[in-house]
């Protein structure tokens, strides 16, 4: 039987979402890849085991994770919880829906008020939970009106189903329309959860940090590692078996050029004494709007080398100024 380290709150370090009173982990743990139909059971529970060891009190998971059977992530998470018996209020669990989930008008992409109700209620069986703490609308939906999702979330957290609420992938502007709503419902809408990192500062660029920022939202952020091209693996070319040579259009990015951007980020790394994915994930957590990054894994030893980031997250003005010459190079 598992049983949790007694130190796991040591030296993880926690922010609070948005103006909200919930903290979260500064690293918290995406199911979207490795929890689904196919994998190692053994290997997942593992992975969630030496996360929660580490103070990662936080688990991201949607309808959809578990290709190429959605909704197996979610089973196979409410598997793990079995085993982990009287730890549920120590844990922060959030689900996501937006993408096509069930055959037919009601489960395709959309924000009905139907369908994030049904999906919800699929979810909770599935991980057998009472209430997920956190519950997201995954994708702007620009056929379903925006009051409708909205309205649909807040019922979520009326019913007891979800005690906050987050959107995902919606833009500045996106954010800016649904939040007078939510304020309008007094919903306890308290994240945006968008992909973000060194190589794609859509973010930045577009105002969505400064404006969660100054309305009390947080972000919550995936793909930190830009789907591995941030782990260091990729430095001296493509190695076999490896995302990129399964994926050509990560494998299409690793021209010269960018190779040659990675080579000068890893030196970086290592004048600060860490690893690529560590570096990488300081960097994000540089940004104060940001609440938690969400990391994925394949394996436990990765997320203890991810966690090791919190040992060392300031960043010098000189070397933001250095990684920027380097990422605008």
């Amino acid at each position: 039987m598992y049983v949790p380290n007694e130190k796991r709150y040591d030296t993880m370090v926690y922010r609070n979402a948005g103006k909200s009173g919930l903290k979260l982990p500064v690293l918290s743990l995406g199911l979207w890849q490795n929890f689904g139909h196919t994998g190692s059971f053994a290997n997942m529970e593992a992975m969630v085991h030496t996360a929660f060891d580490l103070g990662i009190t936080h688990f991201d998971l949607a309808n959809n994770y578990g290709d190429p059977y959605n909704g197996s992530a979610e089973e196979n998470f409410g598997r793990i919880l079995r085993g982990m018996p009287g730890l549920r209020d120590e844990l922060c669990i959030s689900t996501k829906a937006g993408y096509d989930m069930w055959p037919g008008p009601y489960g395709t992409r959309n924000g009905s008020r139907k369908y994030l109700t049904a999906s919800l209620d699929q979810s909770l069986r599935r991980m057998g939970l009472d209430y997920v703490d956190i519950y997201y609308h995954h994708i702007f939906d620009p056929h379903t009106p925006m009051e409708e999702t909205a309205l649909a979330l807040d019922n979520a957290v009326k019913q007891s189903k979800a005690l906050y609420v987050g959107i995902s992938n919606y833009t500045k502007a996106q954010t800016e329309e649904i939040l007078a709503t939510f304020r309008e419902l007094r919903t306890p809408f308290i994240l945006n959860q968008p992909s973000y990192n060194m190589l794609n500062r859509r973010v930045e660029e577009d105002g969505l940090d400064k404006f969660c920022l100054q309305n009390g939202i947080g972000l919550a952020v995936f793909c930190p590692l830009a789907q591995g091209l941030l782990t260091g693996k990729y430095i001296n070319g493509i190695p076999a078996g490896s995302r990129a040579s399964a994926k050509s259009g990560l494998a299409a990015q690793l021209d010269e050029k960018m190779l040659s951007k990675l080579r000068a980020l890893s030196g970086i790394a290592l004048e600060r004494n860490q690893s690529m994915p560590q570096l990488a994930l300081s960097w994000v957590l540089r940004n104060p709007a940001v609440a938690t990054v969400l990391i994925g894994a394949s394996r436990p030893e990765q997320i203890t080398e991810n966690v090791g980031c919190i040992a060392n997250l300031a960043l010098s003005d000189e070397e933001l100024a250095k990684i920027d010459a380097i990422l605008n190079s």
